[in-house]
């Protein structure tokens, strides 16, 4: 049992200090105080922590972080200021965000703007000055707890709804979160990574079809870095109108929320998929869904897999990759079919990290291999799924 820290255990109980302008109101009542930054207002979400020591911009851009409240475990946040080239999505999907210390004045030549101001733009409230470390072994031994998030500059917290609109706030499962930041329509994609020095991928070029339950920009770059001309279609998209764009291959993106809450129509779309046989390729919730098409099972995980310090094994090859991991759900893997393998474990945990179909060009992983942030290890992914589509 984590021991009581007092700042949390008297914080339920005490008026804010003077100048407070922050907090953070958990679902039990428990309370820590800190001041705000960014956008004025609160917002409830799940109260989650990562590990990542960089990237910062690019974790809060990630639309898998949907409905969550971002506890940083590295204490230095903001220090490098935002810039537009850093982007994951057009907008965060998160909730939040809690910090140790409070952000200094950007000190990187590619910094546009502040990190304060960049929060303010994009309606996202943060919270500095909390014991992030006593926060986050709450998380890691008794789960990720319900929370609101609160900047009030004038110091003013109604406690007792705060504490109820946390309590009564259902929490990621059952939520269906891939519809919320999924593109609206169809676009195509050219942009490749970053230093890329290879011409574009021309009209010769495989096709694939990437659908978007929350895509990072990144993994739509690293396809174009692979060689692939790429369209990206809503999650909603149905397997008929993704076939009429006639791909060579088809992507199942990362994203946010329950799996299994996609059943009415990411699963069937994906189901539809794996009948034609062509090659497919799924990360993150995109690996979720392609073993619930299997007819295997997800449940949620008590604190989640994120950070970009994450060891994975292949068990192909015992090679060990450092990966970059976003993810509150798991596969079960005693629950998929004789025809799906087991590909990849976490070493931290030995919970389910890949799989491949024996008798299809289909395979998925847990973690994101275009790493933003995180490191290079998993890059080789892309370039196997290029080989798939065209031996």
């Amino acid at each position: 049992m984590l021991p009581t820290d007092p700042s949390l255990a008297l914080g339920a109980l005490s008026p804010p200090p003077s100048g407070t302008t922050g907090a953070l109101v958990l679902a039990d009542g428990t309370t820590l105080w800190g001041r705000g930054l960014g956008a004025e207002g609160h917002a409830v979400g799940e109260v989650c922590f990562t590990t990542a020591m960089s990237g910062y911009q690019e974790v809060l851009t990630d639309p898998s972080f949907a409905g969550q409240i971002i506890t940083f475990t590295f204490p230095h946040i903001g220090n490098v200021g935002t810039n537009p080239d850093d982007l994951e999505s057009k907008r965060p999907a998160a909730r939040g965000l809690v910090m140790r210390a409070h952000p200094t004045e950007p000190s990187n030549w590619r910094a546009k703007e502040p990190l304060e101001a960049w929060l303010r733009h994009h309606h996202l409230i943060g919270l500095s000055g909390i014991d992030t470390r006593t926060l986050t072994l709450r998380i890691r031994e008794n789960g990720a707890p319900t929370g609101v998030i609160v900047h009030a500059p004038d110091g003013r917290f109604d406690l007792p709804a705060l504490r109820a609109e946390a309590a009564a706030w259902p929490g990621l499962e059952g939520m269906d979160l891939a519809r919320e930041v999924t593109c609206a329509a169809p676009y195509v994609w050219h942009e490749a990574p970053w230093g890329h020095s290879s011409p574009a991928p021309g009209t010769d070029a495989p096709h694939v079809v990437a659908i978007d339950y929350g895509a990072k920009l990144n993994i739509l770059r690293c396809l174009v870095g692979a060689g692939f001309r790429v369209t990206v279609v809503p999650a909603t998209t149905t397997a008929d109108a993704i076939f009429a764009l006639k791909p060579d291959g088809i992507f199942l993106s990362n994203g946010p929320g329950d799996p299994a809450a996609t059943g009415a129509y990411a699963v069937p779309t994906i189901r539809a998929i794996l009948e034609r046989h062509v090659p497919l390729f799924g990360i993150c919730l995109g690996h979720q869904m392609l073993a619930l098409a299997l007819g295997a099972r997800t449940t949620k995980m008590a604190r989640g897999h994120r950070g970009a310090n994450h060891p994975v094994k292949d068990l192909a090859t015992g090679r060990v990759e450092i990966t970059s991991q976003n993810h509150g759900f798991r596969v079960l893997p005693e629950t998929l079919p004789p025809e799906a393998e087991v590909t990849h474990v976490s070493l931290f945990d030995g919970s389910n990290e890949g799989l491949r179909l024996k008798n299809a060009p289909v395979f998925s992983v847990q973690y994101h291999p275009e790493a933003s942030p995180g490191p290079h290890d998993s890059h080789t992914l892309f370039r196997r799924f290029y080989k798939m589509v065209r031996p």
